[in-house]
């Protein structure tokens, strides 16, 4: 059992460590606008690995190990940002109401996107990788059910986290784009 003494040593030692940094998640803006085929779209919360949805940063390794940096945090919930910047881009794309789940509108969306990230990992090797599936569901006729795949890879200029974040950013502006080409032409 600890002591009081020692219980107050730790909590004095946790009071003394530095606050960590943290990086915001930032959409980029797309020059690509498309005629929807939707009157609505629903983005649910996007689903990350485990290591991508810490709130510590990971980054791949030059032996390809997963580590998170403890330093530096996420601004925001990585799941919520994720879903945030791909509703506010795709929205700007397709020029039509795009919402995240919970649906923020009265009554029902036309279709929901449902996006599964298997990889979404920036390196000391140069590269960030944004690898996974979406899928678009409706419960209307006007609007096919479908699958579609995507693997991303985007430059890291350095190994820095900042580098690794606009990697990130311009990868899920390439995914919003996809999913805009879905849904729009």
């Amino acid at each position: 059992m600890l002591s009081r003494f020692t219980v107050l040593v730790f909590t004095a030692l946790a009071a003394c460590s530095p606050l960590a940094e943290r990086v915001a998640m930032t959409p980029l803006s797309s020059s690509v606008e498309l005629r929807p085929l939707v009157g609505s779209a629903m983005i649910r919360t996007v689903s990350l690995p485990t290591y991508a949805a810490a709130e510590e940063i990971a980054v791949k390794t030059a032996d390809g190990r997963i580590t998170l940096r403890e330093d530096v945090l996420w601004a925001d919930d990585p799941e919520r940002a994720v879903t945030l910047i791909l509703t506010r881009t795709l929205s700007d794309i397709l020029n039509t109401d795009v919402g995240p789940d919970p649906w923020p509108f009265i009554g029902l969306p036309d279709v929901s996107v449902d996006v599964r990230v298997e990889r979404m990992l920036g390196g000391l090797d140069g590269t960030f990788e944004l690898r996974g599936q979406f899928f678009v569901a409706s419960e209307g006729a006007d609007f096919r059910n479908s699958t579609h795949r995507f693997d991303i890879m985007e430059q890291v200029t350095d190994g820095s986290v900042e580098s690794i974040a606009a990697a990130q950013s311009a990868a899920l502006l390439k995914l919003a784009e996809q999913i805009g080409a879905v849904l729009g032409r």
